[in-house]
């Protein structure tokens, strides 16, 4: 087998029958020539590798040892199994297009770094890297950097739009106006490891069409969004956030962490959240901290994770939301959103959140349609709820609703206040199999202190016309003023967190079934079975 220099490509030997005349001969060698040629162009290219170094010159052929100057970039035709080599510790101020990249499955095109340290590529007043209408394709330890959110750039930082079958893994994303990362319309892509701050508008973007959901199967795992505070130009929305979706469906966010996010957005009005989703379906989010993120003052939000307008058929579970400035964890319907329904809050945590915000809490009910009939369908089960300073959970005045059902949650609210806040919800909720108590225990709501006679007058707590709930009269749970936990994958161990599993609690739940029986969860917050006694315990863990 021989391979030609030039083109790398396999020609096949050729075999002489020595039998033909001469004529005969070079007839048939002409004609056996052409195949070969013609099959070399169908045959599958060597794998390339090329090298760039920002301190390179012109005359550079692309190896390791003479890599291409950043201005080649441009010049380059990409195949399948081909890898970029970015040099770490180079910083190369290139903004640059790939367009309908085609690697395969088996042969992705790679774009990464090579040498010591990570390659940074500036981005300065636009996007550091663009790609569009690509496949199968991966970006890996690179660093990109903007000139900043106040200082001149305007864009977004690493921009895919109409991409499929691409991973990310490894990067550190920073200094651009809008998002670190937007994927827009984009499919079956993994983001990992993914270090998104001090962005503006959102550290990690998944958006797509209005409305068509055609950003689909996108998994994010173990990435930060840290200090993305506001975009400065935007004064008409929200802006802020730390992980957002929106327009798209099927998306798994677990292990990830979103904190100060939000404290420069330049507006009062609705608010940013560390993380959460909006117009989308199947979204699953678990195993997630969102802790001390913040909006402007006198703005709303600033939570920690959100299910809000539009979405459908989702899950938040095994997260940790603490002392964010707005409600832990938000169920929002805004005018105009499409439907929301069937969605899902279980063995999550709230630690003294909605320190900032009006009425916010550890889980906040508000439907800004004014009608129940698109805001539907809601379960909050196995949760905790605290808060040593105001109420555990509140209902906005404007939250009209129907069949939302709260069981097995433990509500904790401070000594001085009523457990939750607003009207009471409505006539076809469900609250059964919850501990409703005060900090130093008791209760208290609505100018009842006895709570069975709450409960038999309001109809709370009530399941088979008996009294479901729970009280106690001494505290249960002793919290720090401040937690200090912040890798999500700390959380199944955290021995904060498994202080939550009290004794007394045994038993003293509902059954799932109870209410539907496709709600059973396959564990507790902690791994364990979701009931191993006769009845599942109230709160995040089942008590062996």
């Amino acid at each position: 087998m021989l391979k030609t220099a030039s083109t790398n490509f396999t020609i096949l030997p050729v075999i002489f029958l020595t039998r033909f005349s001469c004529n005969y001969q070079a007839m048939y060698v002409k004609t056996i020539l052409t195949v070969c040629l013609v099959l070399a162009g169908l045959s599958v290219p060597a794998q390339r590798n090329y090298y760039f170094s920002s301190h390179a010159g012109d005359d550079g052929d692309g190896s390791r040892l003479h890599p291409f100057s950043p201005s080649a970039l441009g010049n380059l035709l990409l195949q399948k199994g081909d890898t970029v080599f970015f040099a770490g510790g180079d910083t190369f101020r290139v903004k640059q297009v790939f367009k309908n990249i085609a690697g395969d499955k088996k042969q992705p095109v790679v774009f990464t770094t090579w040498g010591k340290g990570r390659a940074l590529l500036d981005g300065g007043v636009a996007e550091a890297l663009i790609f569009q209408n690509s496949r199968y394709f991966k970006i890996m330890h690179l660093s990109f950097l903007g000139a900043g959110r106040k200082t001149g750039n305007r864009t977004d930082g690493l921009t895919l739009t109409g991409c499929d079958y691409f991973s990310l893994t490894h990067l550190d994303i920073a200094g651009f106006q809008k998002a670190g990362l937007l994927l827009f319309n984009c499919r079956f892509a993994t983001v990992d490891s993914v270090n998104a701050h001090d962005n503006g508008a959102v550290g990690v973007l998944v958006e797509g069409d209005y409305k068509k959901r055609l950003s689909a199967d996108i998994h994010i795992t173990n990435c930060r969004a840290d200090n993305n505070p506001g975009d400065p130009t935007n004064l008409e929305n929200h802006s802020g956030n730390g992980i957002l979706v929106g327009n798209s469906k099927n998306i798994m966010i677990e292990y990830c962490s979103a904190t100060n996010n939000g404290w420069d957005m330049p507006r009062i009005g609705n608010g940013p959240v560390g993380i959460w989703a909006y117009e989308a379906d199947s979204v699953i989010i678990q195993h997630c901290i969102s802790y001390r993120n913040k909006t402007a003052t006198g703005a709303a939000d600033g939570g920690g994770f959100d299910l809000d307008g539009g979405v459908t058929n989702s899950i938040i579970q095994y997260c940790l939301s603490y002392e964010n400035q707005g409600t832990g964890y938000g169920i929002y319907q805004y005018y105009s959103a499409s439907r929301w329904n069937n969605n899902i809050v279980r063995y999550c945590v709230s630690i003294n959140d909605g320190k900032i915000t009006e009425n916010a809490s550890g889980m906040y009910i508000w439907n800004g349609w004014n009608g129940d009939s698109t805001f539907t369908n809601f379960y909050a089960y196995q949760n905790f709820f605290y808060n040593d300073e105001k109420y555990a959970f509140s209902f906005s005045p404007l939250s009209q609703h129907k069949q939302f059902y709260f069981f097995n949650n433990i509500f904790v609210a401070a000594d001085t206040s009523d457990i939750y806040y607003g009207t009471d919800s409505s006539a076809s909720d469900i609250f059964a199999g919850n501990v409703w108590m005060r900090k130093s225990g008791g209760f208290r709501q609505h100018g009842f202190s006895d709570f069975k006679e709450w409960s038999g007058k309001t109809g709370y707590e009530q399941l088979n016309k008996q009294t479901a709930g729970h009280t106690f009269n001494h505290p249960l749970f002793f919290l720090p003023s401040s937690i200090t936990l912040t890798d999500p994958h700390e959380l199944a161990g955290s021995e904060l967190l498994r202080s939550l599993c009290n004794l007394q609690l045994q038993n003293k739940g509902i059954h799932p079934d109870k209410i539907r029986r496709s709600l059973l969860a396959k564990q507790d917050f902690f791994g364990h079975a979701p009931v191993l006694g006769k009845k599942p315990e109230p709160g995040i863990c089942e008590i062996k």
